[in-house]
């Protein structure tokens, strides 16, 4: 019994080693897509919320299109083929259809931060002699961010694990790296456990960061 234990911690450990150093990698391209979705969820949702019908629409039409693609079809959309017109290897397409596929449910998320800000704040920056981006800038975002916080949050975490979809493509980032562990030693439980408590200790830490964010922004009520 105490060798099999033994046997079973020395494979944990040695699957452990093997991804631990492509960890840096799954949380670049969870950081740089996020960041990316952010800023296009951002112009999605002033877009949404603009005073134009076709403007509207038009962002609508995004967000419904994209939101009703999966992202494992994207991502063999752009890399397939966007990724063979403009020549992207593996890495700028999978960052590209996650950005892109993220920006659609962050800029439904931001414009309803923006839209949950009080009317009467708007007319007491016109009363003011606010023009439309000033108040954006320096009254409406502001707060409609820390409103946001907790949603943008979960997203954020969510799109550390769909990050393990570019593996299709080649990528190689966590889920990649445990499938050539188990294509190499075969030991396929083993290394599924261990792939999962890696993503799993991830999150928690995400988590924990999230939660201090949420408190140091938090609406008092």
């Amino acid at each position: 019994m105490i060798n099999f234990f033994v046997r079973e911690f020395a494979i944990y450990w040695k699957i452990l080693k093997f991804l631990l150093p492509v960890v840096p990698i799954t949380l670049k391209i969870t950081i740089l897509s996020f960041l990316i979705a952010v800023i296009l969820g951002i112009i999605i949702a002033l877009v949404r919320t603009s005073h134009s019908p076709l403007l509207r629409k038009t962002a609508m039409a995004y967000i419904d299109m994209i939101r009703g693609i999966p992202l494992l079809v994207q991502i063999f959309f752009i890399y397939f083929g966007l990724g063979k017109l403009f020549n992207l290897s593996q890495f700028p397409a999978g960052i590209i259809a996650i950005s892109i596929c993220y920006s659609a449910y962050l800029g439904e998320i931001f414009r309803s931060g923006i839209e949950a800000i009080p009317k009467g704040q708007y007319d007491a920056c016109k009363s003011l002699g606010m023009n439309a981006i000033q108040t954006m800038r320096y009254v409406v975002l502001p707060q409609a961010f820390r409103v946001v916080i907790p949603p943008v949050a979960n997203e954020f975490i969510a799109c550390l694990k769909d990050s393990s979809l570019v593996s299709i493509i080649g990528l190689r980032e966590l889920t990649r790296a445990g499938r050539e562990f188990y294509t190499q030693y075969f030991v396929d439980f083993e290394t599924w456990f261990m792939v999962g408590m890696v993503y799993l200790a991830m999150v928690v830490i995400l988590t924990k960061v999230v939660s201090l964010i949420e408190k140091k922004y938090k609406i008092v009520k």
